[in-house]
């Protein structure tokens, strides 16, 4: 089973930025983390992120055919992008939102997300371990769906 890690806009600040909310671990730490928990469920992951939205939606579309699950931080794009939206919808695999921080008690801006509807699944508000948690929960996803 192979999984792509999508993160996107301003992730690759982890650690720096806002420490109070994301807390003091680097993109690369909890991505490490993240593949070690893989290796013990036997997945292999791919961890990838960007500030540009396109390049995310490429790395989407090419998970159609290269990966059979993904985890997704959209970041501040979960609020507004539909085009991630419907390139989600368009590759007809499972993906896990994740976000970090419990968007529901933050601004109210961060309260709706445009990407929910096609995603399998929403995790947040558990700080890195959302990324476990989404690891899992698309372990299952995808062996029970075979």
């Amino acid at each position: 089973m192979k999984i792509l890690v999508l993160n996107g806009p301003n992730l690759n600040l982890l650690g720096v930025r806002e420490p109070g909310v994301y807390g003091n671990e680097s993109l690369e730490i909890i991505e490490d983390e993240l593949k070690n928990e893989a290796v013990k469920l036997g997945i292999e992951l791919d961890c990838y992120q960007s500030n540009h939205e396109g390049k995310l939606i490429d790395e989407l579309h090419r998970a159609m055919t290269e990966a059979d699950g993904v985890i997704l931080n959209a970041g501040a794009l979960t609020h507004y992008s539909y085009s991630l939206r419907d390139a989600i919808s368009a590759i007809k695999i499972p993906v896990v939102e994740v976000h970090m921080s419990n968007i529901h008690a933050r601004e109210e801006f961060r309260h709706t997300s445009v990407i929910a509807p096609v995603c399998a699944g929403s995790i947040a508000g558990f700080g890195k371990n959302s990324y476990i948690l989404a690891l899992k929960a698309l372990n299952d996803i995808i062996r029970k769906n075979g």
